[in-house]
């Protein structure tokens, strides 16, 4: 049953009961709402990178901190679709941009933008954005050229949100979150773990995304990536433990959605990555950049989807599958553009 009205103490009931009784419930969770074998391959592109004015304490593009990621405003069209087309034949059925911006602004780069999704549409893949905080008709637009998903994390739960960012309230991610719904747009929402909070902020998090009014279609669990120059710099990590209960915990409480493995995976052996499928995971970033941050390379993940029997997932399945309408422009239409 899909609910979106649980409360905490049910979900503390989940989160705390012993760890392979934990796993065991959510596998057959999982069984029930998706194929065991089938991951879907995702690629993240920073498109504009470095210079955000968000004090985020965990990332290494806010302007405030000193790290060692080089600033670049937005890339070329053409360095956009080439890279799109190179995760394409790699194996990934999604393609997400990046840019480093507090919030989307009606300006000449958001057109620039909106070609790109028109652009990646037309190869048939999924195209997700994550570019801050985005208005309604901000995300109408993007609709309109053909996005298929928008990424906006919550990060943390909401008690312990002040302790990772100051320069945007736990509000203005949620809605952002609501005006990304009232598009049609599929929602991604999850958030990172290991940045020092305690086990009542995972279940917090948790208990924030599946008591949404609708469950986002894609939920990524993150691994912090301690990166120096930032507040989080020496912040010890959640262990592999401890990312397989949050991802179980999740496949439990939003079975129909994607849980993606995201930041982080460089850590986890392929044992662990496997851990990870079991407890519900269903898909990966591949490339051995995650915007700024490292991240397993393509040879790594196929031998390990070769060593798992897994396939990775067509695109647009779930929206098929569930019968959700979404704009896909022709094959070899949206590429003329260049700048």
């Amino acid at each position: 049953m899909i609910r979106t009205n649980w409360t905490r103490a049910e979900v503390e009931a989940i989160f705390n009961q012993p760890f392979l009784d934990l796993v065991y419930q959510a596998a057959t969770v999982h069984r029930q709402y998706h194929d065991p074998n089938e991951v879907q391959i995702s690629t993240l592109l920073s498109i504009k990178t470095g210079g955000c004015p968000e004090d985020c304490s965990y990332c290494s593009q806010a302007a405030r901190y000193h790290t060692n990621v080089k600033v670049h405003k937005l890339l070329p069209y053409n360095e956009v679709i080439e890279a799109a087309l190179r995760a394409k034949e790699n194996g990934s059925s999604r393609f997400c941009m990046g840019a480093a911006w507090r919030e989307v602004r009606d300006n000449s780069d958001f057109d620039k933008v909106i070609d790109m999704v028109k652009g990646v549409n037309s190869l048939g893949m999924e195209v997700c954005c994550t570019l801050g905080m985005l208005s309604e008709q901000q995300a109408e637009r993007l609709k309109e050229a053909g996005l298929y998903a928008y990424n906006h994390n919550i990060d943390t739960s909401e008690e312990y949100y002040d302790d990772v960012i100051t320069t945007r309230t736990y509000d203005d991610r949620l809605e952002t979150l609501g005006n990304v719904r009232k598009a049609k747009i599929s929602v991604c929402s999850g958030g990172i773990i290991g940045m020092g909070e305690s086990v009542d902020d995972r279940i917090g998090m948790l208990l924030t995304l599946a008591n949404l009014p609708e469950h986002p279609e894609s939920v990524p669990v993150n691994n912090l990536v301690p990166v120096e120059g930032t507040p989080f710099e020496n912040q010890k990590t959640a262990s592999v433990w401890e990312l397989v209960r949050v991802i179980a915990t999740a496949r439990i409480m939003m079975p129909r959605s994607a849980v993606r493995l995201s930041a982080g995976r460089l850590e986890l052996n392929y044992e662990g990555q496997a851990f990870c499928f079991m407890a519900g995971a269903n898909s990966i970033f591949s490339g051995d950049v995650l915007l700024t941050t490292p991240n397993p390379d393509a040879n790594s993940d196929a031998e390990l989807f070769q060593i798992l029997s897994i396939k990775p997932k067509e695109a647009f399945k779930d929206a098929k599958k569930q019968g959700i309408e979404f704009n896909q422009i022709p094959s070899g239409q949206g590429l003329e553009h260049t700048y």
